[in-house]
């Protein structure tokens, strides 16, 4: 019975790839000198992988950026708008896919990045192929192979991990009118199958091929594609033993077409899908075939440890019908969505010991694969009986743990009465009111909330947190920050006005430090998109607000100017999905913990005088069910969250959320049924495509589309921005259109923040004389 893992997280245990990438994009280091760093993390990886026993060990699951983006470049999916900086030549390659992830803006040239959306329901984000009619594939980057040797020259013979061709093609978007992605197949199969081959004639006999599209709602049509597909690749390559890899959901009424694919191994997800083990045990051909089955069920996305006792009784209903070999173990997914190692965790006073050890990282992960495999082993079982018993003593003590219970929250959440989740009137006299009171001109701006986190910010929180400064000193500190953020505002010429947030971490851990029921990492990192990680907090109890979170700031801020200062706070639907969440009671019920601590900071925030008050979601589309008959009852909860949390205070208190990377079509009517005051929304790498599913729904509140991309180091120039809004313009009523960078700005730095600012206020302020005369 083998291990394998689907892919293993990249960023290295003390992020090197992201100081590597960092440190390369400011010409600190040679492109020779991060590449060199790439190779000792992914050498690091393979030999961590080979010490724990596992059997196949992934390759080309590394990735500088995005793995996406890596076979767009592998197949030369590369838009138009970069050619210029192709010139058929492969030594810019590198230079290419750092220009599409985050655009380029030198030696003028001047392009935009590829648009970025989330990773199905993950907080993970990649870079979107853009294809056109007349599409062309070729082998532009040979990154796969080159990873495998790399390996082998090593003496570990790897499973490359590529994207299967169909899952590629939905995952990318057509740039023009009159064609169907899909109906590129045939021009990119022949490429793909040509990889494919030459993996093999360089000793690759196992290669995983991931196609998580077959847990998605597919048509006929769709199904047929897949069908034809790995027909033609069994076909062209008959001795390949090919993995097909499937996660994140059930694969429902696909189930019938996957397992009729001519794979040698279908990996299915069973943390997330529990009951699909006993429908493919039930479908007799199958049963009676030579697939095998490769059971997920170590939690990729999660960090608490396998109940071994459980996982046992799925492997052992897989042996009794398919035997031994024909049974694999694996995580239910990459490990790319969990912190690379537990025992890096030596602070006990920020985990403490009861807790890790209800905990396993990407690391212990390797090892639980291993012994599960192992305990199913006659020879092998009395030898790990210890094991097997600490296992099932820890997971004893978590269930009955008297940390986790608090019974006043339980109390608070029996105590919900729908006028909770109600303002006490409708959005259009809420708008008629708060425009008399704010007084606000057409077109306002304003920012999403962070602004750049200079390294003397990062380290005045660091040395705080440390002890190693006083509480006067740091507040002193945090309060000069905000004067001159608001002193900066009010010169750029912005409406309404931030604080800055430099007194947080991540929008998320400072909230969850502030709340009871969560706990830390030290170095739980985890990836969101590029260079950017994220450390998510850990809810493992029950969620009370303990004191006031923001008040103090915002208050402040809003004393050191006549301008309106928002009060910005994270909303429940998103510190949930950007934790590590405990899994012993359903998602909603923590949701409407957090939305009840929120809720109360948003009406203290109304009591000390601030007008508007911002509570950001960006994950609520992030956290939609895969499959749409699943999607219903997630909305419903997340929307009376949201509702929860913001329906507290009065007519007068504009409340204000945000979204990005979201496709919005979809779930347009639950976003209204938010009944935000206003939205703001990312639509600048799209160039307001996203605009279309507001426009068509007549979305009735206030909107914000992003006429900037912030994930770029680019400065967008007030012609190009003034071209967005007037695009907006046509979507939008002028009186219902706000003006603002598509995120916050806590990733940039200074000198670009503010030229991009300024040209946003610049188009703004031209655009408001042009129109408002005709405004009355």
């Amino acid at each position: 019975m083998l291990t394998h893992i689907l892919g293993y997280p990249r960023i290295g245990s003390k992020r090197e790839l992201k100081k590597a990438c960092e440190q390369y994009w400011s010409g600190k280091i040679s492109k020779e000198e991060l590449q060199s760093q790439a190779y000792q993390l992914r050498l690091e990886h393979w030999k961590i992988q080979q010490e724990n026993g596992i059997d196949l060990i992934p390759s080309n699951d590394f990735s500088l950026y995005d793995h996406v983006l890596d076979l767009s470049l592998t197949l030369g999916v590369i838009p138009q708008r970069y050619q210029a900086l192709v010139d058929g030549k492969s030594s810019k390659e590198l230079e290419i896919y750092f220009a599409m992830a985050r655009g380029y803006q030198k030696e003028g040239f001047d392009v935009v990045a590829c648009e970025m959306t989330k990773w199905f329901d993950t907080n993970y984000h990649y870079i979107v192929p853009e294809f056109t009619k007349n599409q062309q594939f070729y082998r532009f980057s040979n990154k796969p192979v080159q990873e495998f040797e790399e390996a082998k020259r090593l003496d570990i013979v790897t499973k490359p991990v590529l994207i299967g061709p169909v899952s590629y093609l939905l995952l990318g978007k057509e740039k023009e009118k009159g064609f169907n992605r899909l109906d590129l197949i045939q021009r990119l199969l022949p490429v793909y199958i040509e990889l494919l081959q030459e993996l093999e004639s360089r000793g690759a006999h196992t290669i995983q091929i991931d196609e998580p599209y077959l847990v998605m709602d597919l048509t006929e049509k769709e199904r047929t594609v897949f069908q034809e597909v790995y027909q033609q690749i069994r076909k062209a390559l008959p001795a390949l033993q090919i993995v097909l890899a499937t996660y994140f959901e059930c694969s429902g009424d696909n189930l019938v077409t996957t397992l009729s694919l001519p794979v040698d191994c279908l990996h299915v997800d069973l943390v997330r899908c529990p009951s699909q083990l006993g429908d493919i045990l039930n479908h007799e051909d199958f049963v009676n075939g030579t697939t095998k089955l490769s059971l997920g069920l170590v939690d990729g996305r999660n960090i608490w440890k396998n109940d071994f006792t459980n996982s046992l009784i799925f492997i052992e209903k897989a042996l009794s019908k398919l035997g031994e070999d024909r049974v694999w173990i694996a995580p239910s997914c990459s490990l790319l969505h969990t912190p690379y190692d537990l025992d890096l965790e030596k602070d006990e006073s920020v985990l403490t010991p009861t807790i890790k050890n209800w905990m396993a990282f990407a690391k212990q992960k390797l090892k639980e694969v291993r012994t599960l495999a192992d305990l199913t082993k006659p020879q092998l079982f009395s030898s790990l009986a210890s094991i097997l018993t600490e296992n099932q003593q820890a997971i004893e003590s978590r269930k009955s743990s008297t940390l986790i219970h608090r019974p006043t929250v339980k109390a608070q959440i029996q105590g919900i009465k729908n006028a909770d989740f109600e303002r006490e009137a409708p959005f259009t006299l809420r708008q008629s009111i708060q425009k008399e009171l704010l007084q606000l001109p057409l077109l306002p701006t304003t920012t999403i909330g962070s602004f750049p986190q200079t390294t003397d910010v990062r380290q005045l929180r660091a040395n705080y947190k440390k002890g190693l400064i006083s509480d006067e000193f740091y507040t002193q500190q945090v309060e000069t920050e905000i004067k001159k953020a608001i002193h900066w505002q009010e010169e750029l010429g912005l409406d309404v006005l931030v604080h800055g947030e430099f007194e947080r971490n991540d929008m998320v851990e400072y909230f969850g430090e502030l709340l009871s029921g969560y706990v830390f990492s030290q170095n739980g990192w985890v990836q969101s998109y590029g260079s950017r990680c994220v450390k998510p907090p850990i809810i493992f109890g029950d969620i009370e607000r303990k004191e006031d979170m923001t008040v103090r700031w915002t208050k402040f801020a809003q004393a050191q100017t006549t301008k309106i200062v928002k009060g910005m706070l994270t909303g429940p639907i998103t510190m949930l999905q950007w934790s590590f969440v405990r899994d012993d009671q359903p998602r909603r019920l923590t949701a409407f913990q957090l939305a009840l601590a929120i809720r109360e900071e948003v009406v203290a925030l109304e009591k000390a005088g601030i007008k508007i008050i911002q509570i950001d979601e960006p994950a609520i589309r992030e956290g939609l069910p895969l499959r749409k008959e699943n999607a219903p009852i997630y909305l419903d909860w997340a929307v009376k969250a949201f509702r929860l949390s913001a329906s507290g205070v009065s007519n007068r208190t504009q409340i204000h959320t945000h979204a990005c990377y979201s496709e919005f079509n979809d779930i347009i009517d639950s976003i209204a049924d938010l009944d935000a005051d206003v939205i703001t929304i990312e639509t600048s790498r799209s160039q307001m495509e996203l605009l279309d599913a507001f426009a068509e729904f007549k979305y009735p509140n206030e909107i914000g589309p992003g006429v900037y991309d912030i994930h770029s180091p680019r400065v967008p120039t007030v012609e190009e921005i003034t071209t967005l809004l007037e695009k907006a313009l046509t979507y939008i009523p002028l009186e219902n259109l706000w003006v603002n960078p598509d995120c916050g700005l806590k990733t940039r730095h200074w000198e670009e923040t503010e030229k991009a600012l300024k040209n946003m206020v610049g188009a703004a302020e031209a655009l408001r004389a042009e129109v408002g005369a005709t405004v009355k």
